[in-house]
């Protein structure tokens, strides 16, 4: 453990709450994006993607879950009218303890990429999405009233899965950007670019995750990076295994991010008072699913 490190990893939580949890995270896909470019092209974006987009700075489980945390808490303390906005900047609520908040649910996610990493499960899943999941739960336990899956008080049925056309723009939706992102992969792979497939992925997230900028923006642009990442690291993994056929495999894996993600948003962030991320919870299962398909094929 990197004491420096933990410590930059209060003023990430910080910087998350200030910002908002999706205003910080639109900074994370920046920099990602930034990063795997440059390396792409054969600079070193090292600095760029481990150390800012995914460390103490603004990695995901450390800015992001900050801002998610304090805006729970805020919610509570009724200085924010619901603890499951993740894109107002809480800088306009003027309040320290909303800061302290998400600084120390900053070192929270660093404590837990920590603890998780030195197990069997670190190298299988991916650590930013997992501890942001499990620091959401911790939240909406700690902070909110609405237990896990929410409390409906609708009338008729609740929705846990959708059906007919919203079913049928999900798959598409899936299928356009994993067809996308996967046949551009093989692509690369076809041109020998070996440096630029292997950081394709990160290139995928950085660019779904700087879309969310509309988002914040009032636009009704989704969040994507839950397809395109698993779709990026199922595509290298077919293509390394079949070759350019293999591709379909992120085709594949770009629908079920796009379904898991609906079926996540229903049921663990509907009728809530704070934020579990769905794209979070479906990229740390689809990433032990696409590794496990890597370690039975041999690549």
């Amino acid at each position: 453990m990197d004491i420096l490190a933990l410590v930059a990893a209060f003023g990430g939580g910080v910087i998350g709450a200030y910002m908002g949890a999706v205003p910080a995270f639109v900074m994370t896909g920046v920099f990602a994006l930034v990063g795997g470019v440059a390396t792409a092209a054969g600079v070193d974006g090292g600095v760029a993607i481990n150390t800012i987009a995914f460390g103490s700075f603004l990695g995901p489980h450390i800015a992001f879950a900050g801002g998610v945390a304090a805006a729970a808490y805020a919610g509570k303390q009724k200085k924010l009218a619901s603890g499951s906005d993740v894109v107002s900047s809480l800088n306009g609520l003027a309040a320290p303890d909303v800061l302290l908040v998400g600084g120390l649910f900053g070192i929270v996610g660093y404590l837990l990429a920590a603890l998780i990493g030195a197990t069997p499960l670190g190298p299988l899943t991916d650590l930013p999405g997992i501890c942001v999941v499990i620091s959401g739960i911790i939240v909406r336990f700690l902070f909110g009233t609405t237990g896990l899956t929410g409390k409906y008080t609708g009338e008729g049925p609740r929705v846990w899965f959708s059906t007919g056309t919203g079913f049928v723009y999900n798959v598409v939706l899936g299928a356009g950007i994993g067809c996308a992102v996967s046949f551009v992969a093989a692509g690369l792979y076809n041109a020998g670019n070996a440096v630029a497939l292997s950081i394709f992925p990160i290139i995928c997230f950085g660019f779904s995750a700087t879309t969310l900028l509309f988002a914040c923006g009032g636009l009704a642009c989704p969040a994507t990076h839950h397809i395109s990442l698993p779709a990026g690291l199922a595509a290298s993994v077919g293509l390394a295994a079949w070759g350019p056929a293999g591709a379909l495999l992120g085709v594949v894996f770009g629908i079920l991010g796009s379904l898991g993600g609906d079926l996540f948003g229903n049921s663990i962030n509907s009728h809530v008072d704070s934020h579990i991320d769905p794209p979070a919870t479906t990229i740390f299962i689809l990433t032990i699913v696409v590794n496990l398909i890597k370690m039975a094929l041999g690549v």
